[in-house]
Order: structure tokens, then C-alpha cells, then sequence
């Protein structure tokens, strides 16, 4: 019998990271190898898009990649700039393409196979796939290896370990001097109680003066605070943790670290969304999440699944559809 051809599938993105890695996560959940492709759009569907609804094989600049013929089996998309090339491509392909987009696309979802929003978004429709959370690439087994990479090297850091991802300044919020200083004093508290250790990460958009601050005044044996050089301890960081604090700029770290089932604690910062704070209000409703007051607590809940779930309802609607080829689902 003849080997069946794996399934083609081309990830499109703007080439921001948080919505890149929702669609990785979940070609790597179908155990697929993608072809990532970062579009650029010009005028004026740049600044249309994706209420312009045509011409979309004119939109691309010349510094974008390619969207040309013979299009994949699957295009998993996210990001606004996506939306338009990846309904041109659903259309182009006469429907031998199964179109998947990541996140609300604000356009009828008729326009894809299949849309997958996160449940604090209002898109609802027969082919849409609602999410507790975020997708991402952490998975079991990336963590398993994390904790074995990583424990003899934190192993000076006391039990029970708090890491504390920090993220900053973005659209929607801003991380005051007044919000570092805050996180860093209720830090330092649990690094001053007994047999606490915290491992602690910042970002870019933390900002040079806010990092500097934390990292001045979060000193001591109990405390790890990367300084950015080497290899990335994030997984590391989730794997070892028994609580996680995130800022709330991050709804990918958010659900990075729901995946773990560890206590998840929210650290607020200035300013806000309405989609944003949304998605935080009904996390901490159903108990995945609890705001950081600078006290810990133990509870416990079913981590999502939802990459694993998006992937498996993928490869089942793509067995119902004739015109495309899931031979590895």
C-alpha cells in the first residue's frame, strides 16, 4: 500500500508573536510541520482590513510573503491582516483549502471552515469553536522536559516556588513605576516568609527603569530573577512552579499558565479593555484565576484543553469534507 502524502498546512500571520504561537500550538497538536507566512498588506486594505472583502490577490506589499497557487490542504490564520487573504483563500481554492481562523475575525464566520474564539468573545455559529482560554504551545511533555533541564539549577530556590511572569506596557494597559513598585514590595513580603522562593521573568514591554526597579529590590537567596541572557527558563519557570503570577497584559501567558493547573494569580496593572478585562472577569468566575493581593492560597481546577480540542475538531471536520485530504488525522 502506498504511503499516504502528510497534510500541507500554511500558518498565516501578521508575525506577532502571541497570535503566531496559537496557531503553531495548534499544527503541532495535528502533529503537522506548518510553513509559517507573515503577510504585509498595502492600501488600502491595510487599513480596511477585513471589512474589504475583495481583491485580496492584489493586497499583499512587497515586503510580505507569498500567497500564491497551489494553495495547502490547511491554512490555520490570526490577526487582523489575516483575515482578508485567508477568506481569499477559501474562495481561490474553490474550498479544496480548509480555512481555519484563530480568534474573532468581527466578519461572518461563514466566510471559513472553521473560527475558533475564545468564550469571552460574542462571535457564535455552526462552524464556530468557543475556548476557555487562549491556544499555545505548552504542552505535558515540553514541560516534563523543562523540569528535568531545569530542576537541579533552581534547586537553591525553596518550596513552595512562585514564578512570576511579567509582561508591561501594550495596547491596553500601562506598567506604572507606582504598579512595579506594588508587585515588587508584595513580592519581596513572600521572599521574607518562610521556605517561599520565587523565579522570577520581565519582559520588553516591562520597561527599562520598571525592571530595573524590581530587580533591585527583589534580592535575596529565595529569589531567581533572569536576567535575560542564555537560554529561556519560561517552561522551566511553569514546570517548577506551585503558584504562577501573570500580569494582566497577557492573555497568552494567562493561558500558558492555566495549562499547568497550578494556582494562577492575576497581577493588575493601569488602564484596561473591554475584551480584556472580559476574559479575566469570567476566568476568575469560574475559578481558574484569583487576583494577586500579595497573599497565596491552594485551589485546584481542570486545566483547559482547548489547543488539543481546536486540533481534534480539525481533523474531524476535515474528514467530513471531501475536498480536502486528511490523511494523517
Amino acid at each position: 500500500m502506498a504511503e499516504k502524502t502528510p497534510i500541507t498546512c500554511w500558518i498565516i500571520t501578521e508575525g506577532i508573536a502571541g497570535t503566531e504561537n496559537q496557531c503553531i500550538g495548534v499544527a503541532e497538536a495535528m502533529g503537522i510541520t506548518p510553513l509559517v507566512k507573515r503577510v504585509r498588506l498595502r492600501f488600502p486594505w491595510k487599513q480596511l482590513s477585513p471589512w474589504l472583502s475583495c481583491g485580496h490577490d492584489k493586497a499583499l506589499a512587497p515586503d510580505s510573503d507569498p500567497i500564491a497557487p497551489p494553495y495547502p490542504d490547511l491554512v490555520i490564520a490570526s490577526g487582523r491582516k489575516s483575515i482578508g487573504i485567508a477568506a481569499h483563500i477559501k474562495r481561490a481554492s474553490r474550498g479544496k483549502t480548509f480555512v481555519v481562523q484563530i480568534q474573532d475575525p468581527r466578519i461572518d464566520p461563514k466566510n471559513f471552515d472553521l473560527v475558533v474564539v475564545p468564550q469571552h468573545d460574542p462571535t457564535r455559529g455552526d462552524n464556530v469553536l468557543v475556548t476557555k482560554a487562549g491556544l499555545h504551545r505548552v504542552t505535558a511533555d515540553k514541560l516534563a522536559a523543562a523540569k528535568e533541564k531545569y530542576q537541579q539549577h533552581y534547586s537553591n530556590i525553596p518550596h513552595p516556588r512562585v514564578a512570576v511572569l511579567i509582561g508591561g506596557t501594550s495596547k491596553a494597559h500601562t506598567m506604572t513605576p507606582e504598579n512595579a513598585k506594588l508587585l515588587a514590595i508584595q513580592l519581596l513580603h513572600l521572599a521574607e516568609s518562610p521556605n517561599i522562593g520565587l523565579l522570577v521573568t520581565a519582559s520588553r514591554r516591562t520597561g527599562e527603569e520598571n525592571a530595573r526597579l524590581l530587580r533591585d529590590t527583589l534580592q535575596g537567596p529565595a529569589i531567581h530573577f533572569w536576567d535575560g541572557t542564555g537560554d529561556n527558563p519560561y517552561f522551566g519557570f511553569l514546570a517548577l512552579a506551585d503558584y504562577i503570577i501573570v500580569t494582566e497584559d497577557s492573555v497568552s501567558m494567562t493561558s500558558e499558565a492555566l495549562s499547568t493547573g497550578k494556582p494562577v494569580y492575576i497581577a493588575a496593572l493601569e488602564g484596561g479593555a473591554k475584551r480584556l478585562d472580559m476574559f479575566h472577569k469570567i476566568l476568575q468566575e469560574q475559578g481558574y484565576t484569583r487576583p494577586f493581593t500579595g497573599l497565596l492560597e491552594k485551589w485546584s481546577y481542570t486545566p483547559p484543553d482547548d489547543t488539543q480540542r481546536v486540533a481534534e475538531e480539525i481533523r474531524l471536520r476535515m474528514k467530513g469534507k471531501p475536498d480536502v485530504r486528511p490523511e494523517n488525522a
